[in-house]
């Protein structure tokens, strides 16, 4: 199937460039540049989107290529390239390039968009990455400048950003009208969402594929019904999604997206981009309904630092950062925000009460850290690290470990279910479609908020306002349906939306979270009755590429001269969410525990333990009530005895004497007959 889509787009590219002929300055010059270049600084610069035109310089057409890789190297390797047009199939080799003949770069018009690579000779040397650059014309980065320097050229530019020791340059802005390189530490996908990419012209937006990125800890989100025209690589007969995702993460270029099995049986593809890095390329995404890719949201690079009184978790993030990182017992008390940033970090002391810091043996320190990125909530994007130092008190050396990725099922609670009367509105928290009231649920389980009204021959309609969640311990909310009735956060918790079925029927999507101090998750609503029907507001909501668009919200502020404020009803629904860390199961694997049922205790003396089984707890406490019992039972026993032999020897008030009896009876109980019953 790759190999045809190959075919047919050679044969477009292949007729285009016999329709189109371009005449361009001599290129002399610049072939003897590159000539003489050496091998070592030769690089690649890439523009996606836009196609290069010139059949007089066509060097050769190499179909059925499906590595961009293997493109650049044919390039590389051939002295006479200068530049290269690349699709998924089709490889072709142009003795000039785009700087050569401007007029000659046009915006990509066929069923799949073009890739540009044009090679340069650098005066750094670049990294051992595919390609040095991605340009994008008629687009900057605003709002995230660090330095500032004149430049002679385009290219000046960029090596001035791989040059950079004082920050990590991830971009740079160049002016072609003033010279002007406007350096960033920040990039298109570590800004993702953030609305800072922007049209601007007269500008190139050069973005640095020679940074180091994290890899470790790494989130993709899945983009359903959607893959990519154009890739970058395609890999055959892979046998997992699993492994698809390895091959990304260890590509020899920045890999952000991948699909598996949508082209082709076992067939993988990888590309550089993302719907953060093609918001200037007309309808990149072929719609397919079975089809799905798969994004990288964000990777994390977690280091622990062990130091003499305290351990410290330093994080380093690809994409950048607001919330907060704190200790998973103590969230109010050993807590870090972070305001945007890629780095931060978390001092844990071992003598902080507040923080928790766990003693396990000799000189071995741990704890459990969540890196949550709403400020008041836990979501499924959320990380659970478990930490942990081990001293070495022999020599005083120090080692240190992070086990990351936690996870472990926890058994979930049950929910509960209010509805207020009149009129009978109920809110329950349901499965996606609306159907089922869920049992339980746990953090990122998707999950629906459904409004209805009971009475289905009501002539009443609902709309819903000010949404709030609320903790069920410490009182912390958040707002979730303003008064206007529009979402506060889309990526929480979406618009509400008018049931296909029924008019009475209100939903609104969203991923289970909770609050990091409890598990209780208590949502509190205004409702308000309206007829015949309730009109829609308008709301403005944000996208994964950061453009908004409009979507309807049956979420309203009510109208107070239709309505007066006894007609709206308070619904309150609670909820038993679980996080997914995992943290508790964790530990328990760490001891080989063969029963449920006992319980491991070790004395103060570590070199002695005993082991207490609770089921033998039982059976001791049951026989030796039992033998108490017996003992009663015989006691009243010989007292019954004593009373019948001192009425023999009692008559009318007199005492008679045998001598020895009671004697005998005293020497009895005293050897302790009546115990051995």
């Amino acid at each position: 199937m790759v190999e045809r889509f190959g075919a047919v787009r050679a044969a477009g590219l292949l007729v285009l460039f016999l329709a189109v002929s371009c005449k361009g300055q001599d290129i002399t010059s610049a072939g003897e540049v590159l000539a003489e270049c050496d091998p070592e600084l030769l690089g690649f610069e890439l523009v996606t989107g836009y196609v290069f035109t010139a059949p007089d310089d066509l060097l050769d057409s190499i179909p059925g290529t499906l590595m961009l890789t293997d493109c650049l190297e044919a390039c590389h390797a051939n002295e006479s390239c200068h530049s290269v047009n690349y699709e998924t199939g089709l490889c072709v080799l142009f003795a000039s390039n785009a700087d050569n003949y401007p007029g000659a770069l046009t915006k990509s018009q066929f069923p799949v968009f073009t890739i540009y690579a044009q090679k340069i000779c650098l005066g750094i040397k670049p990294c051992e990455k595919a390609w040095c650059f991605d340009r994008v014309q008629g687009y900057k980065l605003s709002g995230y400048s660090r330095k500032r320097h004149p430049a002679t050229s385009r290219q000046e530019c960029l090596e001035m950003c791989m040059g950079e020791r004082e920050f990590n340059c991830r971009s740079a802005n160049y002016n072609n009208g003033t010279g002007e390189c406007d350096m960033s530490e920040m990039d298109r996908l570590t800004v993702a969402g953030s609305g800072g990419f922007v049209p601007a012209q007269g500008y190139d937006y050069l973005e640095n594929n020679c940074v180091e990125e994290p890899v470790k800890l790494c989130e993709f989100k899945k983009l359903t019904g959607r893959i990519l025209k154009t890739v970058d690589s395609v890999y055959q007969e892979i046998d997992s999604v699993d492994e698809c995702r390895d091959l990304c993460l260890n590509s020899p270029f920045r890999c952000h997206s991948y699909d598996f099995g949508d082209t082709g049986e076992s067939v993988c593809r990888l590309s550089h981009h993302s719907r953060a890095t093609l918001a200037d390329v007309q309808d990149p995404y072929l719609d397919i309904p079975e089809a799905s890719t798969y994004e990288l949201s964000a990777c994390y690079n977690v280091s622990i630092d062990c130091r003499s009184g305290d351990m410290v978790a330093r994080i380093k993030t690809s994409k950048l950062f607001n919330g907060k990182i704190y200790a998973k017992g103590s969230p109010n008390s050993c807590v870090k925000d972070v305001k945007g940033s890629l780095e931060f970090e978390l001092h844990m002391a071992y003598d902080d009460i507040e923080c928790n810091v766990k003693h396990q043996g000799l000189g071995r320190y741990l704890n459990d850290v969540v890196i949550q990125h709403h400020d008041t909530i836990v979501t499924s994007s959320d990380l659970g690290l478990a930490v942990t130092c081990q001293y070495d008190l022999t020599n005083k050396s120090v080692s240190n470990e992070v086990d990351l990725g936690v996870h472990g099922d926890v058994k979930p609670a049950l929910t509960e279910e209010v509805i207020v009367d009149s009129p009978n509105v109920a809110m329950k928290i349901t499965d996606r479609r609306g159907e089922e009231v869920l049992p339980s649920a746990q953090v990122g389980d998707p999950l629906a908020l459904k409004f209805e009204i009971l009475d289905k021959n009501s002539p009443y309609e609902i709309f819903v306002r000010e949404l709030v969640a609320m903790d069920g311990v410490d009182s912390s909310e958040i707002i979730l349906i303003d008064s206007d009735g529009c979402p506060t956060d889309h990526f929480i918790m979406g618009p509400l939306y008018k049931s296909a079925d029924s008019g009475k029927v209100l939903l609104s999507y969203f991923d289970a979270f909770k609050f990091p101090s409890s598990e209780v998750v208590q949502f509190r609503a205004l409702v308000t009755p309206c007829m015949p029907t309730c009109e829609p507001v308008q709301c403005d909501q944000e996208d994964a590429s950061g453009e908004l668009r409009s979507v309807n919200s049956f979420g309203r502020r009510r109208r107070r001269a239709a309505s007066s404020a006894r007609d709206d009803l308070l619904l309150v629904q609670s909820i038993q969410i679980t996080d997914k860390f995992g943290f508790n199961k964790h530990r328990a694997n760490m001891t080989d525990f063969k029963e449920p049922s006992t319980v491991f205790m070790s004395s103060t003396d570590q070199s002695q333990g005993f082991c207490l089984n609770l089921a033998g707890v039982i059976i001791s406490g049951v026989v030796f009530l039992a033998v108490q019992m017996s003992i009663v039972v015989a006691w009243l026993f010989v007292y019954q005895q004593r009373k019948r032999t001192s009425s023999i020897y009692h008559h009318d008030g007199s005492s008679l004497s045998v001598p020895g009896r009671t004697d005998s009876l005293c020497k009895l109980y005293e050897t302790g007959y009546a115990r051995r019953f």
